[in-house]
């Protein structure tokens, strides 16, 4: 059974350097420990796997305690399906502009995504070259983070090039365009509010239910019974970061932010007991993620609260929405992955570096 989309393989990380930086800064000690700090140009070559955990309790009953906050059915799912462990990071992403991004006709890239300065800082995500011939490269000490200054129809097209093999090549109906989404050039506020999933999608961007199962639900069977947090708790998190993790922290703004300048986002899983009851991470905090829902007046949903939020962000009745082409410092977006009807199979993916596990992760 297919579980994993490929992924092109990076340079190895020292990922316990790079979360010692980020428990340096939480911890607002002035002393900074040495950086082995490479420059990841994320090349076209050999394939390595985004991490998923699967969404069990097929038909499980939907939560009913907020009426207005997507109730009595939101989080109720009638199938079986897989959802990103972890946010989307920049190097995925900067392998996926690698790939198709030579030229960019629909704006793959935003220069934003470059910027290291300020609360409002991307990914560090650089573009090199003249049009046609763009390479794009991501520091290592970034790449883990989680991408941002990325629209609705970006993360849609994201999810095309996974379900097609990721292929190189222009921006077109084999590699972007078509897919999980029939996209075929859409851009503008109307154009992406009338997309909608292919019933032939393996991999897409959640639907609310999707999403607010995953983060909310307790996984203990079919009834409806829901956390407030995506931390598997009742209780708000703290938003330090902790080595061990104790549990129920999330990165966001209690009175200050959980780790701070330059990166103010964590690399995604690090408060690594923190995690739903489904064994996804940052489903609060860190960036608010694209849903599939609609809402009124041209805007899709987004949830979980980022970086600059309060508590009260990560709860469970809390939605937000944005138009479908806002690409802002404090948005990002995961993926699922919908079994094949024939084999139950998967076309999603995630594991872009080597990280301690309680299980083995699903692999291809």
């Amino acid at each position: 059974m297919r579980t994993g989309w490929g992924l092109t393989k990076a340079s190895t990380l020292n990922r316990q350097e790079a979360r010692r930086r980020d428990m340096m800064r939480a911890l607002r000690l002035t002393v900074l420990l040495p950086a082995l700090v490479a420059v990841v140009n994320v090349h076209r070559a050999s394939a390595q796997l985004v991490e998923t955990v699967p969404v069990g309790h097929v038909g499980n009953g939907g939560d009913s305690r907020f009426m207005n906050a997507g109730g009595p059915t939101i989080g109720s799912v009638n199938y079986e399906y897989r959802i990103s462990k972890f946010e989307v990071t920049a190097r995925q992403y900067t392998a996926f502009l690698n790939a198709v991004a030579a030229d960019d006709p629909h704006g793959l890239y935003n220069p934003s995504m470059g910027s290291t300065t300020g609360v409002t800082s991307g990914a560090n995500i650089q573009r090199s070259g003249q049009p046609g011939s763009y390479t794009y490269s991501v520091p290592e000490d970034w790449a883990d983070r989680p991408v941002n200054y990325v629209s609705w129809g970006d993360a849609a097209r994201f999810a095309n090039w996974l379900q097609n093999g990721q292929p190189t090549g222009p921006q077109n109906l084999s590699t972007t365009e078509d897919g999980a989404y029939y996209l075929n050039g859409a851009m503008t506020i109307p154009e992406l509010m009338a997309i909608t999933r292919r019933p032939t999608a393996a991999g897409a961007i959640p639907t609310e239910s999707e999403w607010y199962k995953a983060a909310y639900h307790k996984n203990d069977g079919l009834a409806g019974n829901y956390w407030n947090y995506p931390t598997a708790s009742n209780n708000i998190p703290s938003n330090l970061l902790y080595n061990p993790d104790p549990g129920n922290n999330a990165t966001y703004s209690n009175l200050g932010m959980t780790i701070g300048s330059p990166y103010y986002r964590t690399i995604v899983g690090s408060h690594e007991n923190s995690e739903s009851s489904y064994g996804t991470y940052d489903q609060g905090g860190n960036v608010w993620e694209w849903n599939e829902t609609a809402f009124p007046t041209f805007n899709r949903g987004i949830r979980g609260g980022s970086y600059l939020s309060i508590n009260s962000d990560l709860y469970a009745a809390l939605r937000n929405w944005a138009r479908p082409t806002t690409e802002s410092h404090f948005i990002g977006f995961r993926l699922v992955g919908i079994p094949e009807p024939s084999t139950a199979g998967l076309l999603i993916a995630v594991a872009v570096f080597t990280r301690r596990r309680r299980c083995p992760p699903a692999r291809i």
